[in-house]
């Protein structure tokens, strides 16, 4: 399965915000967007300091590629999400959002299981959840109301998850899902709305790229 496997920092330097793909160290004085607020690159620093007014398709590129980046998607599959969203009923750019929202690996992450979408993804191809009962180690799947996510009672028995139960009561849990911190177990209630998803996406942007 492709992904992305270069210096995930760089990325939020490039959009110009952070995009939480490091967890808690997004949160620290080591994140790189604190250090360096420009750029990656030999003429990062330069570019800072440029005029002119960025173009419209330039500004529905890096909003696309700022929510690929966000959930660890690549142009491929974001462009099957797409058309996906356009099949839908109701705004394309809310379809494309919601879906994004029901994959496998951001629900584990909305549920506080990882730190980030990276490291939920590992979480879930390394077999360490149920969906439904069954083993799931597919990140990709798009969850649907009703479905149920556990972690596996063998993986209960690691540092890692005996350590997460600990502090899973400090979590905040989107109100689309619920969260059973002493089974660790979560449910999708229903799908998002937009008020509940990233208010910082201008999705409008990504349907003008796409609609060229």
């Amino acid at each position: 399965m492709a992904r992305y496997l270069g210096p995930v920092c760089k990325l939020c330097r490039r959009e110009g915000e952070k995009l939480f793909l490091k967890g808690e160290r997004c949160l620290s004085a080591k994140c790189a967007l604190e250090r360096r607020a420009y750029p990656p690159g030999m003429h990062g620093r330069e570019s800072q300091f440029r005029r002119g007014r960025a173009s419209e398709y330039s500004l529905q590129l890096r909003e696309k590629q700022k929510v690929r980046r966000i959930y660890g998607v690549l142009e491929r599959q974001f462009r099957r999400y797409y058309k996906e969203a356009l099949r839908r009923k109701g705004l394309t750019g809310e379809n494309l959002l919601i879906i994004l929202e029901s994959r496998l690996d951001n629900v584990v992450y909305r549920l506080g299981f990882a730190s980030s979408r990276a490291q939920a993804r590992q979480l879930v191809q390394h077999g360490h959840f149920y969906l439904n009962g069954r083993r799931a180690t597919i990140p990709s799947m798009l969850l649907k109301p009703g479905d149920e996510i556990s972690v596996r009672p063998q993986s209960r028995q690691l540092k890692y998850f005996k350590d997460l139960a600990k502090v899973l009561d400090e979590k905040d849990v989107p109100n689309w899902l619920s969260l059973d911190t002493t089974n660790l177990l979560g449910r999708v209630l229903n799908l998002p709305t937009r008020e509940e998803i990233a208010p910082s996406i201008n999705e409008h942007l990504i349907v003008e790229y796409y609609s060229r």
